[in-house]
């Protein structure tokens, strides 16, 4: 079975669900959620940079054909394992990416006349921010674990 790139449309599509589930979710039961701070949606930053650094060791190693069981090598496997991180965490950050969009499209415009969603805004502003990382990085790193075009024989036959 080959696998297929993500489809941007799959992603639009979990961040409109997510985004009107958690719009509803917080117009009934704003008055029930914690405080929001900065730091809520901050815990998407480092996997994001953790996937864009493993993206570029990875192209690196695709580039200079350092594909193998050799000691030196990236395995296989490794790169498979790669792609499934990729392809898990981009569902994770579009579906958080729009949480955090439906929580702030609920609480914006509430700021002027309630103190705890001007509070609030930063903090979903810092968490759908993340989530948006979350997925450039995974693309990248998705995009970073293809396999090389095979040559064609047109080169060998001329």
């Amino acid at each position: 079975m080959k696998l297929k790139p993500t489809r941007v449309l799959d992603l639009v599509a979990n961040v409109l669900i997510a985004a009107i589930v958690a719009w509803i979710a917080t117009r009934v039961a704003y008055d029930n959620f914690p405080p929001i701070s900065i730091f809520a949606g901050a815990s998407l930053y480092p996997v994001a940079a953790i996937e864009a650094v493993l993206a570029f060791v990875i192209r690196a190693r695709v580039s200079d054909h350092q594909i193998g069981d050799g000691r030196h090598q990236l395995h296989p496997i490794t790169a498979a394992r790669a792609v499934a991180l990729a392809k898990a965490s981009v569902q994770v950050g579009s579906i958080a990416a729009g949480i955090w969009l439906g929580f702030l499209c609920w609480v914006f415009p509430q700021r002027g006349t309630l103190r705890a969603a001007a509070a609030d805004s930063p903090g979903a502003i810092v968490g759908m921010l993340a989530g948006v990382a979350l997925v450039a990085a995974a693309l990248w790193l998705e995009f970073s674990c293809r396999a090389p075009e095979d040559p064609t024989d047109d080169a060998a036959t001329t």
